[in-house]
C-alpha cells in the first residue's frame, strides 16, 4: 500500500470507522505495520 500518505491515511481512517476495527487489525488488513498507521495519522 504505497502512494500518497494523505490518501492512505484517509483510506485507513475510513476502514477503521466503517468496520469498527482496531489500528492493529487495519494494519494487518492493509499489509502495513501498526506504527505506519499511527505515523500516517499525524502527518
Amino acid at each position: 500500500m504505497k502512494g500518497n500518505i494523505e490518501e492512505r491515511a484517509c483510506e485507513l481512517a475510513a476502514y477503521i470507522i466503517e468496520n469498527r476495527t482496531t489500528v492493529r487489525e487495519a494494519a494487518r488488513r492493509f499489509g502495513i505495520s501498526k506504527s505506519t498507521v499511527h505515523m500516517d495519522g499525524v502527518k
